[in-house]
C-alpha cells in the first residue's frame, strides 16, 4: 500500500511542473511584460518610463529564464521565472498588483468558498444517488420513465436559470433570505442556504443521469443475480451490493469535483455577491491581475492532482486488486 501511494505521488510531481511551465508560457512568452504593463496602466499612449516603472515596481524587469549578467546561482535566481513561478512550489504567491498579499487573500477566502461547496458536494451527492438507486429499483416503470425525463429537462435548463429563478422567487417574492451577500458567524447560515439549495438542484439531472447508468450496468452483473438466487430482498442487494460495487466510476466522478471545494464556484459566487475564491478569480480576470490568475491555475492544478491521488487510494480500499497494478 505505501509503495502505491509513493508511485502515484512520484507520477504527479513531473505534471505539476509541467502545469507550472505551461502556465508560465501562456503568461510570461506569449504575454510580455511590456504588454502586461500597457493593459494595467490603461493609456493609450504610454511612455517608456512608465512601463519600466512598472515593471521594475512588480518584479517584471528582469530577464525571464536566465540573467546573462549576473554571476554564480543569480543567473538563474534573478529571473522572472524563478521569483512569479518556482517560489509557487512552496506557496509564495507574491502580491497583487494593487499590493495585497496573495496567500493571505487565499486564506481567507477560502472559508467563504468552503462554506459554499461543502454541503452542495455532500447534499448533491446523496441526493443524486439516492435518487439514482430509487430509479433503478423501479426500473422499466413510469417512477423510472418520468425520473429520466425530469433529469433531462432540468439538464437542459442553465445554471443561470436556477440562480436567477431561485434569487426572484425565493429571495424577492418570499423575503425568505437575502438575495445577495455575505457575512461571518451566526448569519452566515442565511446567506448560504440559497446558494447551496439552487446548487444542489442545478446538479440533480446530470448527477442522476451518471449514477443511474452506473447502476444499471451493475444491476446485471453475475453477483446480483447470485444475490437474488439466496433470497436477498432488492433493496439488501442495491444498498449493499450494487452501490458497492459501483464504488470505483463514482469515485472518478466526484475527484473532478474536488478543486471546486477550495476555489469557489465561478458563477454563484459571482451571482450571490459571496467574496470566495470563485469571485476573487473574476475580479482578478476582469482586473487583468496575471499574479492572481497565475495563483490560481497552479493552485486548481495541484489541487486537482491531489485529489487524483486520494481517488487512487480509495480505489484499492474499494477494490484491493487495484494495488497489483
Amino acid at each position: 500500500m505505501f509503495a502505491y501511494v509513493v508511485r502515484r505521488v512520484l507520477y504527479a510531481i513531473p505534471i505539476v511542473i509541467g502545469v507550472n511551465l505551461i502556465t508560465f508560457a501562456l503568461f510570461f512568452v506569449v504575454n510580455t511584460p511590456d504588454d502586461m504593463a500597457r493593459m494595467q496602466l490603461g493609456i493609450k499612449r504610454v511612455t517608456p518610463e512608465a512601463i519600466h516603472k512598472w515593471k521594475a515596481e512588480r518584479g517584471y524587469d528582469k530577464p525571464l529564464f536566465y540573467d546573462g549578467q549576473a554571476e554564480g546561482r543569480d543567473k538563474f535566481t534573478n529571473t522572472i521565472f524563478f521569483t512569479k513561478s518556482i517560489r509557487m512550489f512552496v506557496f509564495d504567491f507574491g502580491r497583487e498588483d494593487n499590493g495585497r498579499d496573495i496567500a493571505n487573500e487565499i486564506s481567507t477566502r477560502m472559508v467563504p468558498s468552503l462554506a459554499i461547496a461543502l454541503p452542495t458536494f455532500i447534499l448533491s451527492l446523496l441526493v443524486t444517488i439516492s435518487f439514482a438507486l430509487l430509479l433503478v429499483l423501479f426500473r422499466a416503470t413510469y417512477l423510472d420513465f418520468w425520473g429520466v425525463v425530469l433529469c433531462v429537462a432540468m439538464m437542459s435548463v442553465s445554471s443561470l436559470f436556477y440562480i436567477i429563478g431561485g434569487q426572484f422567487l425565493v429571495a424577492k417574492l418570499w423575503n425568505l433570505v437575502p438575495i445577495s451577500g455575505y457575512a461571518n458567524g451566526l448569519d452566515a447560515p442565511r446567506f448560504l442556504i440559497l446558494p447551496v439549495v439552487v446548487g444542489i438542484i442545478g446538479g440533480i439531472g446530470a448527477g442522476t443521469r451518471w449514477y443511474r447508468t452506473i447502476f444499471l450496468e451493475e444491476i446485471n452483473r453475475d453477483y446480483v443475480r447470485t444475490a437474488r438466487a439466496k433470497g436477498l430482498s432488492e433493496l439488501r442487494v442495491m444498498f449493499g451490493h450494487v452501490l458497492k460495487n459501483a464504488m470505483i466510476p463514482i469515485l472518478t466522478g466526484v475527484v473532478v469535483v474536488i478543486p471546486t471545494l477550495f476555489l469557489g464556484s465561478l458563477i454563484t459566487e459571482s451571482f450571490f455577491g459571496i467574496p470566495g475564491l470563485g469571485s476573487y478569480t473574476i475580479d482578478a480576470i476582469n482586473s487583468q491581475d496575471f499574479a492572481v490568475v497565475r495563483a490560481m491555475v497552479f493552485i486548481g492544478s495541484v489541487l486537482y492532482i491531489i485529489g487524483l491521488i486520494l481517488t487512487d487510494i480509495s480505489y484499492t480500499l474499494v477494490d484491493p486488486r487495484v494495488r497489483l497494478q
